[in-house]
């Protein structure tokens, strides 16, 4: 469950879909009981071949337990389609998606329904999923998704590149450490990276390492947060440090020489890069295209200052939910339910897609079975100190809109004045997000 590009794009692109078309309404909860005999409909992103086949064994399980209610499974759809049949009026009776971006609109707008009738009445314990969990499925107390699978991040490295080092538990040390592990050429062309501070590079993105210094992203009040927040500032030098210290040709130099993030051309799985951030679901690549590669996993370092959060991690993960217009409710809903809190579904769906089982029991199932580099990503999916973006009503558009300053800006050396910078960048989002309802 990669969180690649195209797909925060298309969360993106949904976002803006449902803030011209969308507005707040009530549940669609009526249509037949859910011991009636019916067919729903279930819209999912997964294409792969082996994927289809995993979400198809993971609903195995519901089909035994409701023979009355037949699961029509439609792959490959992508928050656009799912955003215009809500639009249209035509929506399935569940739907999911890759990325948490957009709950915020989802939950504010009401395109998909408030599930807190359902949870209260099928008297759901939510305290089976994580703290991060709960937070990333809601909106101001509109709890509008539910959790399938979800995605943890940690730090990688290459255990002959590492020479016995032990992985680092802080930026200081990964700092040094980098600096240690890095080859250049006589030109100063990078041939092995220590650590990539790049946001460029693959899952280097503000959203997955600016937390490790105590981001928090938005005030209380929900504006933007970044001039007045002195994490933002200590996450933006350490970038900019490591980064002149490579020296920004060459740092896109070797950007511009990667290869394919989910192929074997990956700069990790070649040995290029002696440490790096990633998900979870690198260890399923790993298997399958470097299987010789000697590796660990621990959690990413934090800011020297935060020693004792280090442990936790970013957070993230597939959603589903009941779309406004789902013409039978209440068997989606049992549908739901289902998938995201059964423990065996869960554990078939992780084992055979390397992501985290969602909830607490299903972490601890003796059924799982992965490589035991998982278990950092399993640690850190319990970790108190494992955060997720908040969610807002216009998607993720703060960290879009800071991750292109830190792109364009920040790490070339265009920005003479950072406090301004970052008081310009609050001014942009802020209006966005009043444009957006916020």
């Amino acid at each position: 469950m990669p969180t690649t590009l195209p797909r925060r794009l298309t969360a993106a692109f949904a976002t803006v879909f449902l803030a011209a078309g969308c507005t707040a309404g009530g549940d669609s909860s009526g249509g037949p009981e859910a011991d009636a005999k019916q067919t729903i409909e279930v819209w999912h992103g997964w294409s792969a071949p082996h994927e289809v086949k995993a979400f198809e064994d993971a609903v195995a399980g519901f089909n035994k337990a409701h023979p009355n209610i037949t699961v029509k499974l439609v792959k490959g759809q992508t928050d656009e389609r799912i955003t215009n049949a809500i639009r249209g009026g035509n929506p399935p009776d569940v739907v999911s998606s890759f990325t948490t971006d957009s709950v915020g609109q989802w939950c504010q707008s009401g395109a998909w329904q408030n599930l807190a009738p359902y949870i209260a009445k099928s008297e759901l314990d939510l305290n089976q999923f994580p703290k991060a969990v709960q937070q990333y499925t809601q909106y101001k107390g509109v709890r509008c998704a539910m959790p399938l699978l979800a995605d943890a991040y940690g730090l990688y490295y290459n255990k002959k590149l590492m020479k016995g080092e032990q992985p680092p538990k802080t930026m200081g040390e990964l700092t040094a450490l980098a600096k240690k592990l890095t080859v250049r050429a006589p030109d100063g062309t990078i041939e092995v990276a220590g650590f990539m501070p790049s946001v460029q590079y693959y899952e280097h993105q503000t959203q997955h390492l600016a937390p490790q210094f105590g981001v928090t992203w938005l005030t209380p009040g929900g504006t933007a947060n970044f001039a007045a927040d002195p994490a933002v500032t200590a996450y933006l030098k350490w970038n900019k440090s490591l980064i002149d210290w490579y020296g920004y040709d060459n740092v896109k130099k070797f950007l511009r020489s990667m290869g394919q993030e989910f192929e074997s051309s990956n700069p990790f799985q070649k040995g290029k890069v002696a440490m790096a951030v990633d998900g979870e679901w690198r260890t399923k690549f790993i298997q399958e295209e470097a299987p010789g590669l000697d590796y660990g996993t621990a959690p990413a370092p934090v800011s020297d200052d935060r020693a004792a959060a280090y442990g936790g991690g970013f957070l993230t993960g597939t959603v589903v939910g009941i779309p406004r217009g789902a013409e039978h409710a209440q068997a989606a809903w049992e549908f739901v339910r289902y998938l995201s809190t059964d423990t065996g579904a869960l554990v078939t769906f992780a084992n055979a897609l390397g992501n985290v089982p969602s909830t607490i029991p299903a972490l601890s199932s003796p059924q799982l079975k992965l490589p035991p580099q998982f278990r950092t990503f399993l640690d850190v999916f319990k970790n108190p100190n494992s955060t997720t973006a908040p969610p807002t009503p216009n998607g993720n558009d703060y960290i879009v809109r800071f991750q292109k300053f830190v792109q364009d800006e920040w790490e070339p050396g265009k920005v003479g004045d950072l406090p301004a910078a970052l008081k310009r960048l609050d001014g942009e989002v802020d209006g966005s997000l009043k444009l957006a309802g916020g």
